[in-house]
């Protein structure tokens, strides 16, 4: 496929049209598509917002904020006010959401009195020739309501963080703050940590047999004993089960076969593309949607810039006629035998702002295989889930048929399955299917009466697992199900408790830190309110109104303000300081002036510091274990590129020791070697010796006391 300029060209001396959008990526991108007679600029997002250093709200006269010019823009936004002056026409091309119709709009403040130019309003869904060339030929005007409901947002977010943030500098420690969804999301992570805590394991167990008919051997499982449901709480009990039935008769008492339809999935919308990415491809929220934003705003494929996937922020499953007779033609010439009669239709959810379609790729004969040498490998796989999943939604249904299998022997019934995939149908497209999972388990044919061999019985202990900690791709699904943020923000939230170091990662489960537990405690107890999942909910419902409907912003503000600052007052005054409450004196010596060292909890974590400050400001890491190779202390440590996280020695670089998994504080009961923390999908957390010569191994619940096998 080729890409064709537009034909937009001007001739003479005729001045050119000045196009507006936000990324320099873009810029680039669209300058191309439009050519001479065009000038493309960006303007690096907002360049004009609320001031950082004060609220900037006019509680007295309808909330209205005071905006100002961000620092280190003013030389850009001149640029742009000179090259406005110098056009015939200004095409304001921000993102189609709220925050693109504010920039929009702020835009277009600073420069009509600037230009005779007539300055309109364009918006696109994807960047092809196609999209830019329809968006010129049809300019609106900017869409207050939008704009109003940015504004709304913006305002009730800086008045409860800067009233929050202040009580939390007296109460707990100087430079803290806290966000209106932030804070719904903490106390969310936080609750499942206290479940994840309060869980106390339950062991049970299972009772496996191989059977035999001929050669073949398979392996069911007990699933009624005397007609119930079995009771194995314990090994006796198995035990019990086996010794009444290990010399009985086993025969086939049922065969079943069922058959299955698969449905394809829709396209995906922001929260879904980051909860497959978590799952699939073991993205970070924040770093599925930086790659998207490159993928959409353009990609060089030879001697063309593509902008390769529509815009990436949408909770809508809408697709556009255009894309949908592309792709049933792609359909066609490479899968006939799996293309419906019909386009596949799907629900648009009821909340979902239908202004954007799902996310897809802006044509469909760019395939993954196409495109693979152009970009770099993450770039490759989030394009080719994003592919897969957009052109099977198209595709006919896939079919499987299961075959279960049900044994006797005396009192009890064993069962045994066997899946395989008949029909691929939109399976055709997709790699997640496997050619190992288009069979799932194995069975000889088998026919009711039949006798079979019972060969060896497999007792199995286990025990009960707790609630699962969130990670990015379930605190994602669980904010879209409670109506908690927009597509926009859920990155943003993640990202946010993260740097505040409110939460940390620990094997891409998100865990409360102690400063994030004291921060939610205050907020639960103080602040129901402002936490409250519903509430949360009803502001974004609001704010949806205003978007659609008009409904005046200033009076939703107010509603929730006065009581809220009232609140805030009575807190502050009332409760207790926790300052210093974190610090733990230890029998650490400052190698400086002597005194003991203080064990601090700072924004990035906890850490030594000199009890003699401010005379001595003598800081370290805090040590996790003695270094194996020289005695020395092994602390935490951040990688200069990407900042990630690694465990090395404080003697380096005369000692080269380090580690990539966090150290315990325990050692290793066979070598005496300090143990770390590792984690497998097969096992979950478990411990393991650092020393490469030691083979201890032990789950990190020490209510199981077998030794556990590791794949490595």
């Amino acid at each position: 496929m080729t890409e064709k300029k537009i034909n937009v060209a001007r001739t003479g001396t005729e001045r050119q049209t000045l196009v507006i959008v936000e990324s320099p990526a873009k810029a680039k991108t669209i300058e191309k598509y439009l050519g001479p007679g065009y000038i493309v600029k960006a303007s690096m997002g907002h360049l004009i917002d609320l001031p950082k250093s004060r609220m900037a709200i006019n509680v007295e006269h309808d909330f209205e904020p005071e905006y100002i010019t961000v620092r280190g823009r003013a030389k850009l936004l001149k640029e742009l006010q000179k090259d406005a002056k110098k056009s015939k026409e200004v095409l304001l091309a921000s993102d189609n959401d709220r925050e693109g119709e504010a920039i929009a709009w702020h835009l277009q403040e600073a420069l009509e009195n600037k230009t005779d130019a007539p300055i309109k309003r364009i918006v696109f869904n994807e960047i092809t020739p196609q999209a830019i060339k329809a968006a010129v030929l049809h300019p609106r005007i900017i869409d207050e309501r939008k704009v109003n409901a940015q504004k709304a947002r913006r305002v009730l977010d800086r008045l409860v963080g800067y009233n929050l943030s202040p009580l939390l500098w007296k109460k707990v420690k100087n430079g803290l703050s806290a966000g209106r969804v932030q804070s719904v999301a903490l106390k969310l992570i936080c609750n499942r940590e206290k479940e994840v805590e309060s869980f106390i394991p339950e062991e049970y167990w299972t009772l496996d047999v191989d059977f035999a008919k001929g050669k073949s051997k398979f392996t069911a499982q007990l699933v009624s004993y005397q007609s119930q449901k079995p009771d194995l709480p314990n090994e006796d009990a198995v035990q019990r089960i086996i010794d009444e039935i290990k010399d009985m008769a086993c025969s086939v008492c049922d065969v079943k076969a069922t058959e299955k339809t698969l449905r394809p999935k829709p396209p995906f919308t922001t929260s879904k593309l980051q909860q497959s990415a978590a799952n699939r491809l073991g993205f970070t929220s924040r770093k599925t949607m930086q790659i998207a934003q490159q993928l959409y705003e353009g990609i060089n494929i030879g001697t063309n810039r593509v902008g390769l996937i529509t815009y990436m922020r949408t909770d809508s499953v809408r697709i556009s006629q255009t894309a949908i007779d592309d792709v049933r033609n792609w359909i066609s010439k490479n899968h006939p035998d799996e293309l419906p009669e019909m386009p596949v239709q799907y629900a648009v959810g009821i909340k979902a702002q239908d202004a954007h379609e799902g996310i897809r790729p802006t044509y469909t004969d760019y395939t993954p295989d196409f495109v693979k040498e152009f970009l770099t490998r993450d770039q490759l796989r989030l394009y080719s889930i994003i592919w897969e999943r957009f052109v099977s939604s198209q595709m006919n249904n896939a079919k499987s048929r299961t075959t279960t299998v049900e044994i006797t022997a005396g009192p009890a019934i064993f069962r045994c399955s066997a899946s395989k995939v008949i029909n691929k149908g939109f399976y055709k497209v997709m790699k997640v299917l496997s050619a190992k999972e288009e069979v799932t388990g194995t069975l000889p044919v088998l026919k009711m009466g039949e006798k079979l061999s019972a060969l060896k019985f497999y007792p199995e202990q286990h025990f009960t697992q707790g609630p699962a900690r969130y990670t990015d791709a379930s605190i994602v699904k669980t904010l879209e199900e409670k109506g908690i943020g927009r597509p926009s923000t859920y990155a943003p939230i993640i990202s946010v408790l993260l740097d505040r170091y409110y939460v940390t990662r620990s094997n891409k489960q998100l865990v409360p830190t102690p400063l994030g537990r004291m921060i939610n405690d205050i907020l639960v107890e103080s602040f129901p309110d402002v936490v409250n999942e519903n509430f949360t909910a009803e502001i974004e419902t609001r704010l949806d109104d205003i978007e659609e409907s008009g409904t005046i912003w200033t009076k939703m503000i107010g509603d929730f303000f006065f009581p809220f600052h009232d609140k805030v007052e009575q807190v502050m005054a009332k409760q207790e300081s926790f300052k210093g409450l974190m610090d733990e004196q230890t029998d650490q010596i400052c190698e400086i002036c002597g005194k003991p060292m203080v064990k601090k909890l700072g924004r990035f974590g906890f850490f030594l510091a000199c009890s003699g400050f401010p005379e001595c400001h003598n800081t370290r890491s805090i040590p996790l274990a003695k270094c194996p190779k020289c005695g020395g202390d092994i602390v935490s440590r951040k990688s200069k590129g990407r900042g990630k996280e690694f465990y090395g020695c404080t003697n380096y670089p005369k000692c080269d020791f380090i580690s990539h998994f966090k150290p315990l504080n325990a050692s290793c009961p066979k070598c005496g070697h300090f143990l770390v923390e590792k984690y497998d999908k097969k096992n979950g957390a478990y411990k393991s010796c650092i020393n490469p010569d030691c083979d201890y191994l032990h789950s990190v619940d020490d209510t199981v006391e077998e030794k556990i096998e590791i794949d490595e």
